[in-house]
């Protein structure tokens, strides 16, 4: 039997500036991320909507998650099949689409993740790992969109 789990946050719109909604351009649309015990994290919305480009969106947050999630999974699978892995970083980019009544949605998620691998490591026994980490990662099993992945290796 599956295990549930909970997770909670609490989301806080920090942007009236003192006539709340009273116009469209009353108001910032930033808000803060407040995790029980963890940093506050500060976020506005999409630049192209109005938000503050020195501060996360939604977007960013959700193909960060992505990003994470599938790194996290990579890590675990490569420490059991024995494939020592040194570094890891990834520039994933996800692709959405507005429609004219403004709705927005992602279509696609492409990850980059550039993964340096000890000496002598076998690189398709490292690359093939990557195939299955979408039957674990629990936000790439969670989205409706089509997560790929184009790994690059390094050895040191």
């Amino acid at each position: 039997m599956a295990k549930t789990h909970a997770y909670n946050a609490r989301v806080v719109w920090t942007g009236n500036r003192g006539t709340g909604t009273s116009a469209y351009k009353a108001y910032d649309r930033t808000w803060n991320v407040e995790t029980p015990g963890k940093p506050v994290i500060h976020c506005s919305n999409d630049p192209l909507l109005g938000g503050d480009p020195g501060l996360p969106n939604p977007e960013d947050m959700l193909i960060s998650a992505l990003s994470a999630c599938h790194m996290l999974w990579y890590l675990h699978l490569a420490s059991v099949a024995g494939i020592v892995v040194t570094a890891y970083s990834d520039d994933p980019e996800g692709v959405g689409e507005t429609a004219p009544d403004g709705a927005g949605r992602f279509l696609e998620a492409t990850l980059r993740p550039t993964i340096t691998l000890a000496p002598g490591t076998d690189v398709e026994t490292a690359d093939a790992i990557h195939g299955e980490i979408h039957k674990y990662c629990f936000i790439a099993r969670s989205v409706n969109f089509p997560v790929g992945c184009e790994a690059r290796y390094r050895e040191g």
